[in-house]
């Protein structure tokens, strides 16, 4: 269906403010941007830290959230079970959670004194909170989400007969998984591993609950921006249009997946 050419005047209307809610933050942003000394700011071991540990972190969870997300999703679409639904509202709910409420729950179950966290640190010595480790397991509780139902939707639209004729050929089902479904849901797989890494990279609440915010060790992008707001005006400002020029960047690359190219 090709698109109206002239719309009615109050739906022009409606959209134009709609739009202007989205376009004015980033005038505001560039108008206050100290361009003359971007550079040096955003060269700054404050930022260069935190670019460093947001880069490190996000791809290791996004890394985490395909290892462990894939197969989660492949039980979802294609394992009929008690409590599927229920499960997939688990698995999803990050989506909708306060993220601050997320590092709350990921405290007392991963925390020192923590349900998990506790025997873990007994055993291993390895204590998540304020450490590393603890943003990539924030990152990737808020992120896999993403990439599970981008995951499962493809694999559920997909067309069974090729699986099918696969296993009939006699491969096994790790093999039909591995050299039949993966490759069919190829785009959909980058897409969602992309929008968990997207999702990683700006986390703030989980990650500053559970995580902390230790310069070099836990403190990222967006905890770096929250921090300079009230000691460094303008590298929150080169902070912050950094990150919007990343996440314009992902949307280009996602945009024909999500929306289709327009001629």
């Amino acid at each position: 269906m090709s698109p109206t050419r002239r719309p009615p005047w109050i739906l022009a209307v409606l959209a134009t403010i709609g739009a202007a809610l989205f376009v004015l933050p980033l005038i505001g942003l560039l108008g206050v941007t100290p361009w003359s000394d971007l550079t040096s700011l955003l060269t700054d071991d404050v930022v260069t830290d935190a670019l460093r540990l947001s880069l490190v972190t996000s791809i290791a969870a996004a890394i985490l959230a395909t290892v462990l997300g894939v197969p989660l999703a492949w039980v979802l679409s294609r394992i009929d079970f008690r409590g599927r639904s229920l499960l997939r509202a688990i698995v999803t709910l990050p989506m909708v959670l306060p993220p601050v409420v997320g590092g709350a729950a990921l405290l007392f179950a991963l925390g020192r004194r923590g349900v998990v966290g506790e025997p873990l640190a007994d055993a291993t010595g390895l204590v998540l909170p304020f450490s590393t480790w603890g943003v990539i397991i924030a990152n990737t509780f808020v992120a896999m989400p993403f990439l599970v139902i981008t995951v499962e939707g493809a694999m559920s639209s997909l067309d069974g007969r090729h699986e099918q004729a696969a296993a009939s050929l006699g491969a096994s089902p790790l093999t039909v998984f591995r050299r039949v479904t993966l490759p069919m849901i190829g785009p959909s797989l980058r897409a969602g591993i992309v929008l968990a890494w997207a999702r990683a990279l700006g986390e703030f609440g989980a990650t500053i609950t559970f995580a902390g915010n230790l310069q070099g060790r836990t403190q990222t992008l967006p905890l770096a921006v929250f921090v300079s707001l009230d000691s460094n005006r303008d590298a929150a400002i080169a902070i912050s249009l950094m990150m919007v020029v990343i996440s314009v960047a992902v949307l280009v690359v996602l945009g024909g997946r999500w929306w289709g190219r327009t001629a």
